[in-house]
């Protein structure tokens, strides 16, 4: 009888050597004269355990980690089929402290299941929420959505539900699904690791959609830094069209829904929708003026919704189980589950799908087991590049986007990247400018001018030059960019740089009280 061995396919788990595992287990168990099926599923999200192989027992999936090519012999010869004892040895997988204590909803199958295997698929729930929305009426589907509370897990956290009945009200000859996959922000890879992971469950959400808005085309923007995504979600719409989940006939139902991929070409602008928008028509990333806003005037000038990654993927659980089953997760107005992606100056740096109102604290120690380098940690930035730097006195603060905003900080795509206490927060203000003046689309003189000279004015400032002087105008420098640029690139760019000047003072020179002085 064949074992079922599981090896991450997930592009965390290759880059650490993954393939060459996959590839040494199957040549040991042909030397052997042993059966084994090779399954190359996603990832589990423990990325400090890559590449983290499983092997199907009568007791369960047992985990043995970080495993090399040069391990598999000896892992053989402990009886690893079996679940046999090995230095190792992980135990179950679903009782390592760092899965069991998550609430995985929507990445609930990401690393159980084959991702392009379709009947794996449906055996794990895939497919019930659209058979459901299938059923329902469009204004059923949105207000199941808007019920559960759902808002955007791309950053801007708008309610979906909103959205959608804004696109469904409008009267248009054609209609578009957009999902925004240029994952850019730093200390990000969930939507990276669902797609590789779990593909069909963003099929599903984007069909779903279709059907809630009246849309019979949807296009995926994928960032060109995801090959193996890029691979993976094109065999995934192919085998979905062939089973009739896209196509003309979705689900012998009559309804019609189509789907491509498109790739970008690595500009961090196009993660913002409009300038997404642009680059799907062919022309240059650039921002759009708004309004008119998407959802009345979107992809070529029709209609559109724009949601990304783990909005669209997060669709087909409220459907299948209804709105309230999601809505009984988190707090205040933020409902659900977010996937928190540790990253940094961490131990054990991984993916974290919690309810909403974990804190960072929990975060950080109890799941990422506190800074790598054994120091303590100073600081983390939450949200990607233009996020605030927080300082251990904010560790407590529930994260949910109202608590976050109340303190000048957002949760935004869920990215965590921890620092220790030789971090120079100075030359991390200067680095926020900088990306800023890097990647601006160039449109607006705020954040195109406002960047670049912001780089300028920070160095005046460590150097000691006019330092006062300097304080003041970066000050009014910042008020222009947040108040005056067009997109949130230029608008929140000021955000880390006067979070490091607020908390970390000292790091740009100034010292009690000038200190104590709260920029805004």
């Amino acid at each position: 009888m064949s074992t079922t061995v599981y090896v991450p396919c997930d592009t965390s788990a290759r880059s650490v050597g993954a393939d060459r595992v996959a590839a040494a287990i199957t040549a040991e168990a042909a030397r052997r004269g042993v059966a084994i099926t090779i399954v190359r599923n996603g990832s589990r999200g423990m990325a400090w355990l890559e590449p983290l192989v499983e092997v199907a027992t009568l007791a369960g999936r047992v985990a043995y980690g970080p495993v090399r090519a040069g391990d598999v012999a000896s892992l053989f010869d402990s009886d690893f089929l079996r679940g046999g004892s090995h230095p190792l040895a992980l135990g179950l997988t679903d009782r390592i402290p760092y899965l069991a204590r998550q609430e995985r909803l929507t990445f609930a199958r990401v690393g159980i299941t084959d991702p392009l295997n379709l009947d794996d698929y449906r055996a794990h729930g895939g497919l019930a929420g659209l058979r459901a929305a299938l059923g329902m009426a469009p204004t059923e589907i949105v207000a199941s959505v808007t019920d559960s509370g759902l808002r955007g897990r791309g950053g801007a956290a708008f309610p979906a539900g909103i959205k959608w009945r804004t696109v469904l009200d409008c009267a248009a000859p054609l209609k578009y699904v957009v999902c925004n996959a240029d994952e850019g922000d730093s200390g990000t890879f969930s939507d990276r690791m669902l797609m590789e992971g779990d593909p069909y469950c963003l099929i599903e959400g984007m069909v779903i959609a279709g059907l809630a808005v009246g849309a019979t085309q949807g296009y995926i923007y994928l960032r060109s830094e995801y090959p193996h995504a890029c691979t993976t979600l094109n065999l995934a719409i192919v085998q979905a069209r062939a089973a009739g989940l896209l196509g003309a006939n979705v689900l012998g139902s009559g309804r019609a829904f189509e789907l491509e991929l498109r790739l970008g070409a690595g500009a961090y602008i196009c993660g913002e929708e409009t300038a997404l928008l642009e680059s799907l028509e062919g022309r240059r990333g650039v921002v759009r003026a708004k309004p008119p806003l998407p959802a009345h005037a979107g992809l070529f000038g029709q209609p559109t919704v724009v949601n990304n990654v783990v909005t669209l993927a997060s669709v087909p659980l409220i459907l299948a189980r209804g709105a309230a089953h999601y809505r009984d997760y988190g707090m205040g107005r933020s409902r659900g589950t977010l996937a928190f992606q540790l990253a940094g100056n961490l131990r054990r740096p991984g993916l974290v799908e919690k309810a909403f109102g974990v804190t960072l604290r929990e975060l950080l120690y109890d799941y990422g087991g506190g800074s790598a380098s054994g120091r303590p940690l100073r600081a983390v930035q939450v949200g990607g590049p233009l996020g605030a730097y927080l300082p251990e006195q904010h560790f407590d603060t529930p994260l949910d986007y109202e608590s976050f905003a109340a303190i000048g900080a957002m949760v935004g795509h869920g990215g965590i990247v921890a620092f220790d206490d030789s971090v120079d927060m100075a030359a991390m203000a200067r680095y926020a400018m900088e990306f800023c003046a890097l990647e601006s689309c160039g449109k607006c003189t705020p954040c195109r001018i406002g960047s670049t000279r912001g780089v300028e004015v920070i160095d005046r400032i460590v150097a000691g030059t006019e330092r006062s002087r300097n304080l003041a105008l970066l000050d009014e420098l910042c008020d222009t960019m947040r108040h005056g640029s067009l997109c949130a690139m230029g608008g929140m760019t000021p955000e880390p740089v006067l979070s490091a000047l607020t908390h970390f003072p000292q790091d740009f020179g100034i010292t009690p009280p000038a200190g104590a002085r709260k920029l805004t």
